[in-house]
């Protein structure tokens, strides 16, 4: 994994937050290792954004521990504060400021800071210091908020779903921007609500859902930990016996239907070879000609509805 160390960045225990009778975290607890891009998953309301205001020391937990680049988060926010780095939404900063001036305003605020536009070169904006936030397209908004964040050079940077609301290429930019942070020596912290933004990104994913982490793994260790990681799809001019089909080794959750090019089985399955030949073996037995066999991996998806028995959008 890139990056790994014993030293851990964030350790939090048993974090709990209410609201008045809503539980925003139900007891979380995970650690961040030092240079490596933590995903946390989930769907609106599932309390991501609150564990991160807490580790950010922006929300005091109801209950709970969380210790940030080795300092008590609850006991002295203001020394974490200063060696993290936190975006904001574009709406934050002043209308009336240059990219370079607000980029010198948040350095003022700190006793290092980068380069304003040394920042605005990372992220192709140079050429836009001049301009008012206003002015920027979504993209161009996202991609600096993204440099605002770095202007006191942090050790830990939290991006919070950096990429929402972007059109693909402008979100494939982000992704190269934010694997950069980390390349450059922060670690970081990054929540999304989009599985293929984690399964790209991430050397590690905490699935939340109702203010619980229910899974925490490396992508594929999480769609390793599927007693059926495989997707296979097979298609037929003739039909399959379903006995046979059943029969084959370490095949599940199987579906035959009929389809506009044929006969098509569906199942899933831990070992892909080797239901893939014993699926071609069956065919030559049964003199079936096979005209389509595609095997597919499981996703986050298909492990998040396991974990938590619901899709991330639904």
């Amino acid at each position: 994994m890139h990056g790994q160390t014993t030293d851990l960045v964030i350790e939090a225990h048993g974090l709990v937050k209410h609201y008045g009778a809503i539980t925003a975290l139900a007891g979380v607890s995970c650690e961040v290792r030092r240079g490596e891009i933590f995903g946390i998953l989930g769907p609106n309301g599932a309390g991501k954004t609150t564990l991160v205001e807490v580790l950010e020391g922006l929300t005091r937990p109801t209950e709970g521990t969380a210790r940030v680049l080795g300092v008590d988060v609850t006991e002295d926010p203001v020394a974490v504060k200063s060696r993290i780095g936190v975006q904001l939404q574009a709406s934050s900063y002043h209308r009336y400021l240059t990219l370079r001036e607000i980029l010198e305003l948040f350095g003022s605020f700190y006793p290092r800071h980068a380069d304003a536009l040394e920042l605005l070169e990372r992220v192709h904006l140079r050429e836009r210091a001049g301009a008012r936030i206003s002015t920027l397209s979504g993209g161009m908004q996202q991609r600096f908020s993204i440099v605002a964040a770095l202007v006191n050079e942090p050790e830990l940077v939290f991006f919070d779903e950096p990429t929402a609301g972007l059109d693909p290429d402008a979100r494939l930019d982000l992704w190269e921007i934010v694997r950069s942070v980390r390349d450059s020596g922060a670690t970081v912290v990054l929540t999304t609500h989009y599985m293929e933004e984690a399964q790209a990104l991430c050397d590690r994913v905490a699935f939340m859902n109702a203010g619980q982490i229910g899974a925490l793994d490396t992508p594929a260790g999480l769609i390793r930990s599927l007693q059926a990681p495989y997707r296979v799809t097979a298609t037929s001019v003739t039909p399959l016996s379903e006995a046979g089909v059943r029969g084959l080794p370490g095949a599940d959750q199987v579906e035959m239907a009929v389809g506009p090019d044929g006969h098509i089985v569906r199942l899933r399955a831990p070992d892909a070879p080797g239901v893939t030949a014993a699926l071609t073996a069956l065919a030559a037995r049964e003199g079936v000609r096979l005209v389509d066999l595609a095997v597919q991996p499981a996703s986050l998806e298909d492990v998040f509805l396991r974990v938590t028995g619901r899709k991330l959008n639904g």
